[in-house]
């Protein structure tokens, strides 16, 4: 009688939602889809702010044509008479390999590791009614390989100045000694899913933003953390235009691997200093408006706020998105209590044009709360990051065939104003001494703190297929030169790489291959000179080295 009434009450409920994601990182495809948006061929209204993409039925019936759902994602099991679904999802593998020093960016739950890398993932998805159920671990296997770091050769002083970096972000040099293997949830979720929004537990990687290459609030540079999510699914209609949104509360957690030469003195002074070992409370919202009056505009504003647990259990303090937007707001502890809390905000916007084939998006973020508005815009350069890119399709003779120019610059280093307002680093902080990271990567912008990066790339494009190019300058944590060699006015330790790439993208039957392999020359590389100052000649080179880096990623469809 039990399984009777069960199987009507799922009857009852019971609707093909189709609501899986389409996981960060998967080889060809997210690039695919934006790409087709140009054209006019994928939901226009999808802003591109938030993913994982969910393809739910309406995206489902809208975009059959471009992306077939059920090709990539099979029945393969029906239960409950019809009702309940079961999927073999794709099967991936990743290899990755540097032959110098570590160079990995935006690869989930793989680490920064010299050698040779693999990350294997496979799972399954089921739903019945409103309920989806998605299990896909991942299994991840480095050599982590012994690497030249951060310079024994440099001065105690500059030690103690780096340490300083060490001690307030939790952003390990090597994972251990020996290889690294760990099996993780991956892109593992519970949801239920109903009128274009999910509730659910997830361990899904984010990324929020437009950005393409660095997202500075929330990207898949690290491996996904454990969250409860409140998100849309497809934008959400209203009389004066959509709306996209996520909400998470969620658990960050510590690498487990301390910084270089722990026993390292200045002075008498031991300069490592121990980290609380508890884990982090997170909370963020991202949201993003497309008024209807202007199609392919949307404009969004981020918020994340993060505290060790015990704090946030002691101040009882569980929504804390939602409060001290400002430091006039901070309780009667003389801000001692907000001095716990790690915090960053800001805005973003994305605009379309299908008439150009083309894209322009911007990002804008503060790492720190203002005093009040009056602070907010008089001095609103304080604390700020931000990310420009563009990104447009160019017809060719084949009138399937398109040339794809990308272009994006981020900054993170302190501007000017860090003069008169030292700001701290983008990803540290004085009091979750962990920074903005999750086992040992910043949970932002690839490139780390105090970095900027110009990327350009073209590429031919006809359907899933891609090949091309890049070109990649990189400066490396400038914050942390300004801080150890200001007093030396040495303005040629710069740590600058020059970083060439190829790429193709393609398909074969069952098969999706992404490859891209690149060669970086680091120009005073770890920031290192063995030159005496003010000597003749002057501008000599420093510790230049090479790295080659293999990408290459391959899925199976069942």
């Amino acid at each position: 009688m039990r399984k009777y009434l069960l199987v009507c009450f799922c009857s009852l409920i019971a609707i093909s939602t189709f609501s899986q994601t389409l996981s960060l990182g998967s080889p060809l495809l997210e690039d695919y889809l934006r790409r087709q948006q140009l054209l006019g061929k994928f939901d226009s209204t999808f802003s591109f702010n938030f993913r994982p993409i969910n393809f739910g039925p309406d995206r489902m019936t809208a975009d059959s044509a471009v992306f077939n759902v059920s090709k990539y994602y099979k029945p393969k099991l029906t239960y409950l008479n019809g009702n309940g679904v079961l999927k073999l999802l794709p099967a991936d593998i990743r290899l990755n390999y540097n032959s110098h020093h570590p160079d990995s960016r935006n690869d989930g739950a793989m680490i920064r590791s010299r050698g040779v890398q693999t990350l294997i993932t496979a799972g399954i998805y089921s739903e019945v009614g409103p309920l989806s159920i998605q299990i896909k671990p991942e299994f991840i296997y480095a050599q982590n390989k012994d690497y030249d770091g951060f310079a024994a050769s440099h001065s105690d002083i500059t030690w103690a100045r780096r340490y300083v970096w060490f001690n307030l972000s939790d952003i390990p040099e090597r994972y251990g000694l020996d290889p690294y293997q760990k099996l993780v949830p991956g892109q593992s979720s519970i949801r239920l899913n109903k009128w274009g929004l999910s509730l659910g537990v997830s361990t899904e990687n984010i990324w929020w933003g437009p950005a393409m290459r660095n997202s500075i609030m929330m990207s898949n540079n690290a491996q996904g953390f454990e969250h409860i999510t409140f998100n849309t699914t497809r934008p959400i209609k209203s009389p004066i235009g959509n709306f996209e949104w996520q909400f998470v509360t969620g658990k960050l957690e510590a690498s487990g691997f301390n910084p270089p030469d722990t026993a390292r003195t200045d002075r008498g002074r031991v300069l490592y200093v121990p980290k609380n070992n508890d884990s982090r409370f997170f909370q963020g919202y991202s949201l993003s408006y497309s008024p209807k009056w202007i199609p392919g505009l949307s404009l969004g504003a981020t918020r994340w706020v993060q505290m060790y647990t015990e704090f946030a259990k002691a101040t009882k303090d569980y929504f804390p998105t939602f409060s001290n937007l400002f430091r006039d707001n901070d309780d009667n502890t003389g801000g001692r209590d907000e001095l716990q809390r790690d915090q960053a905000a800001g805005l973003f916007m994305r605009w379309l044009w299908l008439d150009a084939k083309a894209e322009f998006y911007l990002e804008f973020h503060r790492n720190d709360a203002s005093g009040n508005f009056r602070d907010l815009i008089i001095d609103s350069d304080h604390t700020r990051a931000a990310t420009i890119g563009i990104h447009k399709l160019f017809d060719t003779k084949d009138k399937d065939a398109f040339l794809q120019f990308k272009w994006e610059w981020t900054q993170l280093e302190q501007t000017g104003g860090r003069l008169l307002r030292d700001a701290g680093s983008w990803y540290l902080h004085g009091g979750v001494t962990q920074g903005y990271t999750h086992n040992g990567e910043v949970l932002g912008a690839s490139i780390g703190p105090g970095s900027n990066v110009h990327y350009l790339s073209v590429a031919w494009t006809k359907g899933k297929k891609r090949i091309g190019g890049a070109f990649e300058r990189l400066a490396h944590n400038n914050d942390f030169l300004y801080f150890a060699f200001e007093d030396q006015l040495d303005f040629r330790r710069y740590w600058v790489d020059f970083n060439v790439h190829a790429f193709v993208d393609w398909e074969f039957e069952k098969f999706l291959f992404s490859g891209n392999m690149s060669y970086s020359r680091s120009l005073n590389y770890q920031w290192e000179l063995f030159h005496i100052p003010f000597s003749s000649p002057y501008l000599v080179p420093g510790t230049d080295v090479g790295n080659l880096v293999l990408d290459l990623k391959l899925v199976y469809i069942f």
